[in-house]
């Protein structure tokens, strides 16, 4: 069986946040989806839980860090290529994301990213087959 991951992100507005990633084309698990979480479908083996505030801090003793102010992870996704990276990040600022730096191109591999609604950044980057052992 594969190894799954399973991200937990804090979010202020559940709703806005699952219609946010709705537009970039993710999908969610009913099962386990419900008015504290969502489960959002990133592959068969990577899911980000979307929690409430209050509900996150029933998992922590620390304090939640307002990622609009700092940075407490960075989501770095692969993509198929150049051209899906950007449809993804020009997808997430139409839904209300904000861009934090510009598109970075090493030649064997192109990565950019956004901010969603809660501060969080994702990265999507892009390697060139040839350059993969």
């Amino acid at each position: 069986m594969s190894q799954q991951i399973f991200v937990n992100l804090s979010v202020k507005d559940l709703p806005k946040s699952k219609t946010f990633f709705e537009k970039l084309g993710y999908s969610f698990n009913p099962q386990f989806t419900n008015d504290d979480a969502a489960c959002m479908v990133v592959s068969d083996t990577i899911y980000v839980m979307l929690l409430t505030e209050p509900f996150f801090k029933n998992f922590t003793s620390k304090d939640l860090v307002d990622a609009k102010k700092a940075t407490e992870v960075l989501v770095c996704l692969s993509a198929e290529s150049r051209t899906a990276v950007d449809d993804i990040v020009r997808k997430a600022v139409a839904a209300g994301g904000r861009i934090y730096n510009e598109p970075q191109d090493h030649g064997f591999m192109y990565g950019h990213g956004f901010e969603d609604l809660d501060g969080h950044q994702w990265e999507f980057a892009y390697m060139e087959p040839s350059h993969i052992q």
